[in-house]
């Protein structure tokens, strides 16, 4: 009996452990990509059309360089090259190939974004290069510990499910919104395809 309990809590160690991936520092470097755009972070969320609840978080963070923190992702792109869950090289077509993947008939893209001082976008991405692997479902928990680190994201909410990060997110002043969905979504689609979306809001 102890054996065999022993046995499970292995196996359930070892289900909760983060998937460590760590590109060569030469590719991390090349990829390297700096944005004209103002220092900012972007939360995705990826909600069920159907059911309307979230199914993934994550956070683009504009700063020194521009990067995409996607914890327990699964986004197969190897012209991003990752280090423990922090995409590098997230140029305008490394961010579409992101949406479209995430996007499709049933599930669309919630994109909320926040224009931030240097300081606190580079405090940001700070956190996210120091944060390590994440492990499965575990998403918009390490975005919303993250944050959480960084005066004035005090108050978003402690929590695993990426909708009610999202509805946190959305409280924060000056937040901006869009609604990306696929371009092959039925008519009864209300927000934008991603061919409608157009470029990103500027500042």
């Amino acid at each position: 009996m102890k054996r065999a309990l022993a046995a499970c809590l292995v196996a359930v160690s070892v289900s909760a452990c983060a998937e460590r991936i760590e590109a060569p520092p030469v590719q991390v470097s090349a990829a390297r990509f700096v944005s004209d755009e103002p220092p900012l972070i972007t939360l995705y969320t990826v909600i069920n059309n159907r059911s309307e609840a979230g199914a993934h978080s994550a956070l683009l963070i504009n700063a020194s360089q521009r990067v995409l923190f996607d914890p327990a992702g699964s986004w197969p792109q190897p012209e991003s090259p990752e280090v423990n869950d922090v995409r590098f090289g997230m140029t305008d077509r490394m961010l579409v190939n992101f949406i479209d993947f995430q996007a499709r008939e049933t599930f669309r893209i919630e994109e909320q974004t926040l224009r931030l001082s240097p300081e606190t976008a580079e405090r940001i991405l700070t956190l996210a290069l120091q944060n390590g692997a994440v492990p499965k479902a575990q998403c918009a928990r390490s975005i919303a510990d993250l944050l959480r680190e960084v005066p004035g994201f005090e108050g978003l909410p402690q929590t695993w499910f990426p909708r009610k990060l999202h509805d946190g997110f959305a409280t924060l002043p000056g937040v901006t919104e869009r609604r990306l969905r696929d371009n092959a979504d039925p008519v009864e689609s209300h927000g934008m395809t991603l061919a409608e979306a157009g470029p990103r809001p500027r500042f």
